[in-house]
């Protein structure tokens, strides 16, 4: 996955938009950009970023199969809007 930050500085950018798009989709990788500042995507971006996490491990999971040897299966987390705006309000290094 692909994350561009700082959206909201637009007039600084120095790799323009088409280039970080063509860039992901050449690597078969997730493309966003969010701004904290203004808020855009924020919430978006995390819950994706938990989306394509999810899929990758229940592909190898997959590919994996009913091999004894493999790593065990973990519970199911559901991750609700309620849960991401809880987690926000924290902010990014709250302790």
């Amino acid at each position: 996955m692909l994350v561009g930050n700082k959206a909201d500085l637009r007039h600084l950018r120095d790799v323009p938009m088409g280039e970080s798009i063509g860039f992901a989709e050449r690597e078969n990788t997730f493309f966003m950009e969010k701004s904290a500042l203004e808020v855009l995507n924020v919430e978006n971006t995390f819950t994706e970023v938990l989306t394509q996490i999810y899929r990758v491990v229940s592909r190898k999971a997959l590919d994996i199969g009913d091999d004894t040897t493999s790593v065990p299966r973990g519970q199911t987390i559901n991750i609700g809007k309620d849960d991401v705006s809880a987690i926000m309000k924290g902010g990014c290094c709250s302790s």
